[in-house]
């Protein structure tokens, strides 16, 4: 069990996977009951140019995280000896955080767009759970990938 908190991004891992669920449970703690209307003052397809931001924000985010990643990996190959090797351990965790903060933004996008699709065509409500659901996906995207970058400063600031 020792050698599991000893592996290299174990951290990142507990950090970024704990996010979601934390701030599901947080966010529906904090919303009333619902249901929610998705369309601003129940006016027809209001919530469409606002769907377009948040996965445009969310892409983004995916972008970048994506490329972050490919670079740092990538950059393991011009090491500063001239020969190429392995990449820092020390850059485990916050790798898997901007990893996490992908996958938690591509559940967002789609997960966003069905629930408004659902909604418009009346099947469903936009209930507490998907409401709080969606904010989570959302948020943790954007949290694991500050977090990420965050903690990546911190590793190259230290080497």
């Amino acid at each position: 069990m020792c050698s599991l908190f000893q592996s290299p991004g174990f951290y990142g891992v507990v950090v970024g996977l704990l996010m979601f669920p934390a701030l599901w449970w947080i966010i529906w703690a904090l919303l009333p009951p619902g249901p929610f209307d998705m369309d601003i003052h129940g006016e027809t397809g209001s919530f469409v140019p606002l769907l377009t931001m948040y996965v445009d924000i969310a892409k983004f985010v995916i972008g970048l995280a994506s490329t972050s990643i490919a670079l740092l990996v990538g950059s393991a190959t011009f090491r500063a000896t001239g020969t190429a090797g392995p990449l820092l351990s020390a850059f485990a965790s916050p790798l898997f955080l901007l990893a996490l903060s992908i996958v938690w933004g591509v559940c967002f996008m789609p997960f966003l767009a069905l629930d408004y699709e659902a909604y418009r065509h009346n099947q469903k409500p936009y209930t507490r759970f998907r409401y709080s659901r969606n904010q989570a996906f959302g948020f943790s995207c954007l949290i694991c990938f500050a977090l990420g970058y965050l903690w990546l400063i911190f590793v190259v600031k230290g080497h």
